[in-house]
């Protein structure tokens, strides 16, 4: 139902607000790509009608300012980037009611001011206003989700791009697993004991690996090797193949022949599974330390615990992932003390409209909203895109 312009999701009891901004510029570059873009970011709402039109341009520019320096912001400076045709002491009084409010704090006694979250998730909500992707960044994006790229491949650099194009950490779960159908198996020869692999599955899943096994083979051992597990299990779950080859190398070794036994050896480490991949990925952390004032250098270590703790991102992120457009988490709103102070902006991407993971962007609450909303959307969905074809 609609209630005061913002859609409301009775089920999960939350708000989906649509900033006409970020739906214009997505629309139209839904035109320009060729896919859908959608402008719907899922965040609880807050209307600016709480504080005066003068409160909300006080605000709008003093957390604009706090966003390129994360330094206090006093009344001086914040006159001159409101251009307001008041005084200094009228913008102190605003300043000190949008205090008394909650959206402003003072870090010291001395000090301007800084917003707080709920400073923020109003600006978000209600006074952001957003920007066009730059033909730059589409290029890029363009260029690195190329739909020839396998599934693994695109997942895995979709975090590194958008760290390089928000200047914040990138991160992205990687898909959930399917069951893997082989396709094709070939054998390679390499030096000594060694071969290479090369493992199709599903579609277009490749895989390389190298394997070292008891004796050397020559070329034409591996090609008949290769025949036969494909003649036998392709089409078949991988799962499948593995048990069946782990039966068969168990039963009776003098009734199977040299040629049957040397194709058991090889199979059994082709389909040999590779070590547990990772949930998720996060890309740029270093970005995070290149732009961090002093006071968020000290919180920024638990962040990086954090990253390799796991369980805690993961678990929202896990939750991103069975919403639907761009989730938008301010500080506390996470639920998880170590984010306190970041601000975590998500959206789910999918293979052939299934969702399947999600990705987004972890920065400093002061992080430039205008830019990495529509990039992180854009983003999820050109990624869609790519792993649809």
């Amino acid at each position: 139902m609609i209630d005061n312009g913002v859609v409301v999701n009775a089920e999960m009891s939350e708000h989906v607000l649509l900033i006409p901004q970020l739906c214009g510029h997505l629309n139209h570059l839904a035109k320009k790509d060729g896919f859908f873009i959608g402008g719907v970011v899922r965040i609880p709402a807050m209307s600016r009608r709480e504080i005066s039109d003068r409160a909300q341009v006080v605000l709008k520019a003093l957390i604009e300012r706090h966003i390129k320096d994360g330094q206090p912001v006093g009344s001086k400076t914040l006159l001159e980037e409101s251009q307001l045709p008041i005084s200094a002491a009228t913008v102190r009084n605003v300043m000190s009611d949008l205090e008394d409010r909650g959206y402003l704090i003072s870090p010291h006694t001395s000090a301007g001011r800084v917003p707080t979250s709920a400073g923020y998730r109003l600006f978000v909500d209600s006074l952001l206003q957003m920007r066009p992707v730059d033909d730059k960044s589409v290029i890029a994006l363009r260029e690195v989700l190329n739909p020839d790229k396998s599934p693994h491949e695109l997942v895995q650099t979709a975090s590194g791009i958008l760290s390089s194009i928000t200047s914040q950490a990138g991160v992205v779960t990687m898909p959930k697993q399917q069951a893997s159908q082989l396709r094709q198996v070939e054998f390679l020869p390499l030096s000594g004991d060694r071969v290479l692999v090369i493992l199709v599955t599903n579609e277009r899943e490749v895989q390389n690996r190298i394997i070292h096994t008891s004796r050397a083979y020559n070329e034409e051992e591996l090609r008949q090797a290769a025949q036969l597990l494909n003649q036998r299990f392709s089409g078949r779950p991988l799962d499948e193949a593995k048990a069946r080859i782990l039966v068969e190398m168990e039963a009776d070794r003098a009734s199977i022949d040299q040629y049957m036994q040397a194709t058991l050896d090889l199979a059994s480490k082709a389909f040999e599974e590779d070590e547990q991949e990772q949930d998720y990925l996060v890309a740029g952390e270093a970005q995070l330390l290149g732009s961090a004032t002093p006071e968020e250098l000290e919180k920024l270590q638990g962040l990086f615990q954090a990253f390799q703790r796991k369980s805690d991102l993961l678990h929202l992120l896990e939750r991103c992932t069975r919403a639907q457009g761009i989730q938008i988490f301010i500080g506390e709103e996470a639920g998880y003390e170590v984010l306190g102070g970041y601000s975590v902006v998500t959206a789910p991407y999918s293979d052939g409209g299934q969702p399947i993971g999600v990705l987004g962007v972890i920065g400093p609450q002061r992080m430039a909203y205008h830019k990495v909303i529509p990039i992180v959307d854009i983003t999820a969905r050109m990624l869609s895109a790519a792993l649809s074809k």
